[in-house]
């Protein structure tokens, strides 16, 4: 969904590719939430000291092109909005208990990704893990999201397909690698917090 034009509410809705394999599998859409981004704004545009005044300080800002609505989910929504309390200028820092995933193929158990954000958020919509490819192994949330049971439909990473990744929500997680992979593989783990916003990504390799 986005507005045609910046000088008057005009919206523009277009169903993603997971939208319209659900209407046609399901014949309806029970839309339950949305989300909002700003992945065409660029803030530097912002002149606290314009020349002509504090009426044109957002004057290119409001002029910026606006993104049409096209259905590739994986190319948009990159920059969501998020709430904070009042008073907080930066993004919480999310931080992980592990720096890197690297283990052999033949390793049997599991690994714990416990993450924490500072200041304190992300305690009641979780954090969405996303691993960029999925043979390497499988994510599993631990500790699950009771208030919000919906995962995202795909990674809004570009270069990161929705075919080959996996999608966990949850508060924590466990990796257990791939035994079955035939060639020592490298991908990425990217940790993003649901309700603070900003990301943290670790590198997982599992070796042959």
């Amino acid at each position: 969904m986005a507005y045609l034009d910046n000088k008057t509410i005009i919206v523009d809705a277009t169903l993603t590719k997971k939208g319209r394999e659900l209407l046609a599998t399901n014949g309806n859409l029970n839309i339950t939430a949305f989300a909002l981004a700003d992945d065409e704004i660029d803030y530097g545009l912002y002149q606290p000291n314009h020349p002509q005044g504090t009426a044109y300080n957002d004057f290119a800002l409001r002029n910026t092109p606006i993104f049409e609505a096209f259905f590739d989910e994986t190319q948009l929504m990159k920059y969501k909005l998020v709430t904070l309390n009042q008073g907080v200028t930066v993004i919480p820092i999310i931080s992980l208990n592990i720096d890197k995933i690297s283990v052999p193929s033949t390793y049997t158990g599991d690994l714990s990704i416990s993450p924490s954000t500072n200041p304190t958020y992300n305690q009641t919509l979780g954090y969405t893990a996303i691993l960029a490819n999925k043979n390497v192994g499988t994510l599993v949330a631990v500790e699950t999201v009771t208030s919000n049971t919906l995962s995202s439909t795909v990674t809004t990473f570009a270069g990161v397909s929705a075919e080959t990744s996996q999608v966990v929500v949850g508060l924590k997680f466990k990796f257990i690698p791939n035994t079955g992979v035939g060639t020592t593989t490298t991908t990425n783990l990217t940790i993003i917090g649901n309700e603070s916003g900003g990301s943290i990504t670790i590198p997982v390799t599992v070796t042959v």
